[in-house]
């Protein structure tokens, strides 16, 4: 009998006063090793100064930052702690691709916005 690990990412919000981020894909994610996934959040604020940042956290520990980019005004990128990990924006979405999932991807992962003032 042949067996199959399998991956299960959720992925979950974060909220910041009156601007608001959230996933708009499915919130429950399973995926076999090696294939690649991609995270969606949709975001809303009037400011012209947003980061997107990306966390993961295992049962019983602290989120783990992942990486952040800017949108809207730049274009930079925060290094990812992994390079198999892929982050990309725009005015109103930011998506995070992990290429060749493993067993240790297995995680909640948040994505959160910071706004700057006007």
């Amino acid at each position: 009998m042949e067996t199959y690990p399998f991956l299960i990412l959720v992925l979950t919000s974060g909220v910041l006063t009156a601007d608001q981020i959230g996933p708009n894909k499915e919130t429950l994610i399973i995926k076999k090793e090696d294939e690649t996934v991609t995270l969606s959040c949709s975001y809303d604020t009037s400011s012209n100064y947003v980061t997107l940042y990306w966390y993961r956290q295992y049962l019983n520990e602290e989120p783990q930052y992942l990486m952040w980019k800017e949108a809207r005004s730049w274009s930079s990128t925060g290094n990812p702690s992994d390079p198999r990990f892929q982050s990309t924006t725009s005015q109103t979405s930011t998506e995070l691709k992990i290429n060749g999932v493993t067993l240790s991807d297995s995680a909640l992962y948040y994505c959160a916005l910071r706004v700057g003032a006007q």
